[in-house]
């Protein structure tokens, strides 16, 4: 299915946009692009995001409204460098925003900040959410609870955790081994903290068996999302180093969920990193890519379009930039 997509914000570039629908107004936070002066490599020290910005629309036609600066790594006393992925989930009236960020020892962790209004500020807490690790935290709620989906490797550093610890040196399972898993794990009712260890999310071929490691086209490797469609449970993700987005589909949150097939093509630079999101009885596609930097794949633009599902809910395809 070819879509034509539109650029948000070209007055800077933006990344990694996590987006929800807040107040009858669609919310946009993304991750923040600029130049590092750090060469690129697989452990993504080119990323210099220092910030993160909220931005809001009335419809996917409509003018963007930058809100501004909501966090800075300056505001987080825990904090070393590299604010990655984040999310927004709402509850009782406080905005809660989820991001990853490498501490002093250059560890990706996972903090939370509060807010009073979707466009922010948000005041971070003074200490990483215990037992977190790694990147991309999606928040997710079903039936009053909430939930948060995480993980990413190589520089994600997933690799360097076996049963929720650090396991050094962070080695990648072998090509026939069974897949590293992204992670899910249910929030407490103060939204602050988790409520149980982080569980595995599995996901499975068409057999039932585990997705191998060297099944890249498949694989995850990054930026996990959650939405729900005709009571179904949609996981999606990155598959990396071969730069599709793709989906599995499950019964309940936590999983198993089994493979259904691409959404994205590969889009111009590296990554690939999304949000599924539906507005006014649409469904929306909000990702990136690098045309706009030239292909520089630690400068990416965010962008959005449609996306449309068949009679068996498949989510038919979108071509990449």
């Amino acid at each position: 299915m070819k879509k034509k997509a539109r650029y948000l914000f070209p007055k800077d570039y933006m990344a990694d946009p996590s987006a929800h629908v807040f107040n009858g107004k669609i919310y946009i936070y993304p991750s923040h692009d600029r130049e590092s002066g750090i060469a690129e490599n697989d452990q993504g020290d080119h990323f210099d995001m220092q910030d993160y910005h909220a931005f809001s629309l009335t419809s996917t036609d409509a003018e963007v409204v930058d809100h501004g600066k909501i966090l800075s790594v300056a505001d987080i006393p825990w904090g070393g460098r590299q604010l990655w992925d984040s999310d927004v989930a709402h509850r009782d009236g406080k905005y809660y925003l989820y991001f990853s960020l490498k501490d002093k020892n250059d560890i990706f962790r996972l903090g939370v900040a509060v807010g009073d209004r979707p466009e922010g500020p948000f005041i971070p807490n003074p200490d990483p959410i215990r037992g977190s690790y790694s990147i991309d935290p999606c928040a997710f709620e079903d039936k009053g609870q909430y939930y948060l989906y995480f993980g990413g490797i190589w520089g994600g550093q997933l690799q360097c955790y076996r049963n929720n610890k650090l396991s050094l040196p962070g080695e990648l399972p072998q090509a026939d081994e069974p897949a590293l898993c992204p992670k899910v794990v249910r929030l407490s009712d103060d939204m602050l903290q988790f409520d149980e260890e982080p569980r595995d999310l599995l996901i499975l071929d068409g057999n039932g068996e585990p997705l191998l490691q060297g099944d890249i086209d498949r694989r995850f490797f990054e930026a996990s999302w959650m939405h729900c469609y005709q009571g179904k449970y949609y996981f999606s993700y990155s598959t990396g180093d071969s730069h599709l987005l793709c989906y599995a589909i499950g019964d309940n949150p936590y999983g198993p969920f089994t493979y259904q097939g691409v959404i994205l093509t590969p889009v111009v630079g590296w990554t690939t990193h999304h949000s599924i999101v539906e507005f006014e009885s649409k469904w929306y596609l909000f990702h990136h890519d690098a045309v706009p930097s030239g292909g520089k794949t630690w400068l990416r633009s965010m962008k959005v379009t449609e996306i449309e599902y068949d009679d068996n809910g498949r989510i038919l395809t979108v071509e990449g930039s």
